[in-house]
């Protein structure tokens, strides 16, 4: 009887040897970190509901503090407020049910917003400036790249790293 080798190593690692090896290897080390930079890394807010809501967001940034909205998400989808790595450690958000009337996500912290789109530094004397002030919810994502929060009818959203 006759013995029979068979090689199921791909042919690229036979003609090119330790080398073709090598470079596998490190290909097949490396590639969570790329795969880990390709991820999107943002600030995402899911409407778990079955309305329409709107949905503003307020953060530190170089120049004070700054409120934007307004999003409009609809139902059972997600909107980005903020693409890319986050820079600050809490965020605060305030979002309002479309359909229903009282239908809001609040908090404690006051900050501006206005009646239409908008983007606004400073979270003090919003009245005398023309905004009206509303409660944000504090949002402390533990310096998480990114974060994900989720609106729905019942109470208390649920919020995590994404």
């Amino acid at each position: 009887m006759e013995a029979v080798t068979i090689n199921a190593s791909p042919s690229f690692l036979n003609r090119s040897g330790s080398l073709g090896r090598a470079m596998l290897f490190m290909v097949a080390a490396f590639a969570p970190f790329f795969i880990a930079d390709v991820a999107r890394a943002d600030f995402r807010v899911c409407n778990a509901t079955q309305n329409l809501v709107g949905v503003a967001i307020g953060y530190r940034a170089k120049e004070g503090w700054i409120t934007e909205g307004w999003w409009q998400v609809p139902a059972t989808t997600c909107a980005t407020l903020i693409e890319g790595e986050l820079q600050s450690r809490y965020y605060y958000l305030y979002a309002e049910n479309a359909a229903r009337q009282g239908g809001r996500w609040a908090g404690d912290v006051q900050m501006c917003v206005a009646e239409n789109e908008f983007k606004i530094t400073g979270v003090n004397d919003c009245i005398v400036r023309g905004y009206q002030k509303v409660g944000f919810k504090e949002y402390d994502t533990g310096r998480q790249g990114s974060w994900m929060v989720q609106l729905s009818d019942a109470p208390g959203s649920q919020e995590s790293p994404n």
